[in-house]
């Protein structure tokens, strides 16, 4: 399906099952195939499924307009408005939980009950504040670091069914890390750590034991700015938790869920 955003950026998005509505946001450079297994598990235990491609990613409209966080966050935001959804749970994965503190920013606990972040640290550059960023990026390396290869995201393999339909999707619509190249510098800039202490719904932090990304110990960190937050290290995960481990990351998810439901 297809929505136009307020500054008229197509959006490719699925709206299934009828039950307490659930929002997936991907991270950065993925497509919303990557849900596969927790689509799938929710749709099983009566729950509505909101899956959908970022601008500038998989089947979404391809443009330079809205490179920035804020603007991710407003699309989510106008998306719902336009589902008539008013009360959720949004999981975000890497850049989709920085979206998700974004939404936070703008618009405080908006149509949110509660909100996951899957591998996601609130600060990406290490420093003297902050030690618990991307791998060892620093501001020293910032931005030029962002071009080079990232390196493998997993520590497992992924089923083959999910594999074989995120590659499906990236062959229809290929992504582009040099036009999205803006946007993940305003990604890795962010600074998420006051939204994280201010959080008005229910949050929960998810890491990877693995993660090539971070360090699972942000979690430490997350409980130190908010006490009220809850933490989880999935063993034997990298940074794509929800489909390395995907049994392990949907009976925390179907915990949370069920306590948040207003």
């Amino acid at each position: 399906m297809k929505f136009i955003t307020s500054d008229h950026v197509r959006l490719d998005y699925d709206d299934e099952g009828t039950g307490y509505p659930i929002i997936l946001v991907s991270g950065l450079g993925m497509c919303k195939e990557i849900w596969r297994p927790t689509k799938e598990f929710l749709l099983q235990n009566g729950y509505r499924v909101v899956t959908f491609d970022a601008r500038n990613q998989g089947a979404s409209e391809h443009t330079f307009k809205g490179a920035r966080i804020s603007r991710h966050a407003i699309d989510v935001y106008e998306l719902l408005k336009s589902l008539s959804i008013e009360h959720c749970l949004a999981v975000g994965h890497s850049m989709g939980a920085s979206t998700m503190f974004g939404y936070v920013s703008l618009f405080g606990r908006g149509q949110l009950d509660g909100l996951i972040d899957i591998d996601q640290s609130p600060k990406m550059i290490n420093d003297e504040t902050w030690h618990y960023g991307f791998k060892n990026l620093t501001w020293d390396e910032f931005p030029a670091a962002l071009k080079m290869p990232l390196g493998r995201a997993t520590a497992v393999k992924i089923d083959e069914a999910t594999v074989n339909a995120v590659r499906q999707a990236n062959i229809l619509h290929p992504y582009d890390e040099s036009a999205n190249f803006n946007f993940a510098i305003d990604h890795a800039f962010q600074d998420w750590r006051d939204i994280i202490a201010l959080m008005p719904v229910p949050f929960l932090a998810v890491a990877g034991e693995k993660s090539p990304y971070f360090n699972p110990d942000f979690l430490q960190a997350i409980q130190i700015l908010n006490e009220k937050a809850q933490t989880q290290v999935v063993a034997n995960a990298g940074h794509a938790v929800m489909a390395e481990q995907p049994a392990a990351f949907n009976q925390i998810l179907n915990r949370f869920a069920m306590s948040v439901q207003s």
